[in-house]
């Protein structure tokens, strides 16, 4: 069975009791062993206890579904050999085992109690972890996740879930332009059965979250269309708009 998500990602989030900013901070990448080899540098985020950020990264090719509205697209790594730049990710997280750092700045990382890490996460069958062991592996369906706080035990901390990605309000500093975005639901909330589209929109289809094709259609603008034999709970509709793939998620009531 394939992806379910076109991209892979990682979120930030504020687990903390009070605002968060990150000025000249890097995510960055291992393998299974040896040292980190690549990373990318992030804009400037400030985050409100709670909120998150989601950070696309590189694709293989898979999936179905677009994540929505990510804050950052990664569209650029640099390598810490000083060789050129590789476009995408090198070390995608849809790998089973690696090493992913939070870094207050751009010196490369030499395992998780280096000065510079802000977080770690080795999973899979990492050499390198926080705590007594790795976190355990993602998978082409399924993600690791932070249970709730940071005990710096990665094999404590983390679980396998189904991804469920979701992108916060927008960093203040966060000058990152994006893919062009359309808000073709009017209704994100649906309490009446019928979903409103603002736009003409071609190869409409309805996912569930765990990625169930439920619907397809094509759309009209203000056209509706009727969903009273879907279930209520989250949804990820996609479609083509002006030649453009949109995605946006609703939630019927």
């Amino acid at each position: 069975m394939g992806a379910t998500l076109t991209n892979d990602f990682i979120e930030l989030k504020n687990i903390g009791a009070s605002t968060s900013t990150l000025t000249g901070a890097t995510i960055q990448y291992g393998p299974v062993s040896g040292p980190f080899n690549q990373y990318h540098t992030l804009p400037t985020i400030t985050l409100a206890p709670g909120q998150t950020y989601l950070i696309q990264e590189g694709s293989d090719g898979g999936g179905i579904i677009n994540l929505i509205n990510p804050n950052l697209i990664v569209n650029l790594v640099l390598n810490f050999d000083g060789s050129s730049p590789t476009v995408g990710l090198g070390i995608g997280l849809a790998l089973t085992s690696g090493k992913v750092a939070l870094a207050s700045n751009t010196t490369q990382v030499t395992g998780p109690t280096a000065s510079n890490v802000l977080d770690f996460v080795g999973y899979g069958l990492a050499n390198q972890y926080e705590g007594s062991g790795a976190a355990p592996s993602p998978s082409i369906l399924n993600s690791i996740t932070r249970i709730s706080g940071d005990t710096n035990n990665n094999n404590i901390d983390f679980t396998v879930t189904l991804p469920t990605p979701q992108a916060g309000a927008l960093a203040v500093s966060d000058v990152y332009n994006h893919s062009p975005r359309y808000e073709f639901v009017k209704n994100s909330l649906v309490r009446n059965n019928e979903i409103v589209f603002g736009t003409d929109v071609k190869d409409l289809k309805i996912y569930s979250i765990s990625g169930q094709l439920i619907k397809t259609s094509s759309v009209k603008a203000n056209e509706t269309l009727n969903v009273a034999d879907m279930q209520k709970g989250n949804y990820i509709i996609t479609g083509t708009v002006n030649n453009q793939p949109v995605s946006q998620k609703i939630l019927k009531d």
